[in-house]
């Protein structure tokens, strides 16, 4: 499959990325995506022996401890060490938009 790097793939690729980028800089950026590409064809071209992946073994027995319950730290101190704190509870800024942003 021939990728063809142009200016509208470039335009996409910043805009899926939310880049605003200078019309120099796509520029540039078309020509490194070239030269990345041109490196992937010459690699693929390369007749290499097909090895099957190195695996390691795998150990029957789990490394984790057991699950048993125990004493947690008290809320009061947990939450000294919050930058922000309000009624027990760690207070954190509001991230969710009230409305769907337009795609």
């Amino acid at each position: 499959m021939d990728i063809v790097v142009d200016e509208a793939l470039v335009s996409k690729l910043a805009a899926l990325a939310r880049l605003e980028l200078p019309p120099e800089e796509k520029t540039a950026l078309q020509a490194h995506l070239r030269r990345i590409l041109e490196y992937v064809r010459q690699i693929d071209a390369l007749s290499l022996p097909k090895e099957e992946p190195a695996l390691p073994e795998l150990d029957e027995r789990t490394a984790l401890r057991e699950d048993v319950p125990r004493a947690s730290l008290p809320r009061e101190a947990l939450l000294r060490s919050a930058p922000d704190a309000a009624g027990g509870f760690f207070k954190v800024p509001k991230i969710i938009e009230s409305e769907a942003p337009e795609a």
